[in-house]
């Protein structure tokens, strides 16, 4: 096989096989990817994606047991292909993953699973993905791996007594993991609050974090499907990047999530739930200790604390101080060809939703096809 010099991050360079060549790797095959992979097609560009998952849907497969989506299934459908269940039915986890998989197949999108990338540089007019001692040549790049990289858990969990069982949210499935014994929920957005509702049926739980605002309706009655339609207007079209009330949404809805939208207070203390708003800040005895200086005597914590986002793979000078992405509606001005879809808030409330997804993948598309007309050789 032909070899070519392998440029590495930091200036290091090592030889390596010459990689396949695409117009444009797709890094990702969640939602965000498969829209993007649509849009891809449309304009005839060839494109692969990588994925590190085993199967497409993982991300949602492998999440509690009793998620289920936040909006009705019509609104839970990628582009050219409607979410196949009744319009006001909210779907599981697994009707998402397998729907996913599907549209996978129906659309003919070429993703390879299995395929954890391990960096993504610049060597000359390409980009270089590689993937162990493989390595993959684009003119344009993708990012399409969401920003939930690494569970974000306090340093002191791990002063914990040894004896208390710990998970967070990403490896809880559902209260048959539990010890006996009371168990502690830290972390008050969506993830705290449905965790909390499903073990306080056979557990005492204790709820810790502070309060994050609630919907002004229950998502599952009759209310939402009257006000669903101007609901998702406000958040597509009003919460967006380009307003002064979207702008201002946009930081405290990338760290702390939106308000509470299925399970609310009232259904947490109707379930028994004991909801302190002190902070859990580090430990007194091997037990959790709380910031108005209470200790909780429980067997079991759940960190529903989120993730942090962690794009250091890619050797472009293209993140900002806070961690995220410097990018205009997933066009990356630093770094021409390189672009991303899919993070929260990436211009509007419904960016990362799987019904929002298409909007971004369908504007980055464009200028993915506007960047590869300036780059096609003129013809005499």
């Amino acid at each position: 096989m032909q070899s070519t010099m392998q440029r590495m991050p930091g200036g290091q360079s090592s030889t390596g096989p010459a990689g396949e060549r695409f117009d444009v790797v797709v890094i990702g095959g969640g939602q965000a990817g498969l829209a993007t992979g649509y849009f891809l097609r449309q304009h005839q560009i060839e494109f692969v994606i990588l994925d590190a998952a085993t199967r497409i849907g993982d991300a949602w497969r492998h999440r509690w047991d009793s998620l289920r989506t936040f909006t009705p299934a019509r609104y839970d459908g990628l582009p050219g292909v409607p979410f196949p269940a009744p319009g006001h039915v909210h779907p599981s986890k697994d009707q998402v993953a397998d729907y996913l998989e599907m549209y996978a197949e129906r659309m003919r999108l070429p993703v390879r699973n299995g395929v954890r990338v391990d960096t993504v540089f610049r060597e000359g007019d390409q980009f270089i993905v590689v993937i162990g001692d493989r390595r993959y040549e684009a003119a344009q790049v993708v990012v399409a791996a969401g920003a939930y990289h690494h569970p974000n858990v306090p340093d002191f969990a791990s002063r914990l007594d040894p004896a208390i069982r710990q998970f967070h949210s990403r490896d809880f499935r559902n209260p048959s993991q539990l010890q006996p014994g009371a168990v502690l929920v830290v972390g008050a957005a969506n993830s705290g609050a449905e965790i909390a509702y499903d073990v306080a049926a056979s557990h005492e739980t204790w709820l810790a974090g502070r309060a994050t605002g609630k919907a002004p309706f229950d998502i599952d009655g009759y209310a939402e499907r009257v006000t669903v339609r101007a609901v998702w207007f406000v958040m597509t079209h009003i919460l967006t990047v380009d307003t002064p009330v979207g702008r201002k949404a946009r930081p405290a809805v990338r760290l702390h999530g939106g308000p509470l939208e299925r399970v609310r207070p009232a259904d947490l203390a109707e379930a028994g739930v004991n909801r302190v708003y002190s902070r859990v800040t580090g430990v007194r005895n091997g037990l959790p200790l709380l910031d108005d200086g209470r200790v909780l005597d429980v067997t079991n914590v759940v960190w529903c604390t989120g993730f942090r986002p962690d794009f250091s793979w890619i050797d472009e000078p293209v993140i900002g101080e806070d961690g995220w992405p410097l990018q205009e509606r997933g066009v990356v001005a630093a770094a021409p060809g390189l672009y991303f879809v899919g993070l929260p808030f990436m211009y509007s409330f419904t960016s990362p939703l799987i019904g929002g997804v298409g909007r971004d993948a369908e504007h980055v598309v464009r200028n993915i096809a506007r960047f590869a007309e300036t780059r096609r050789p003129m013809t005499a």
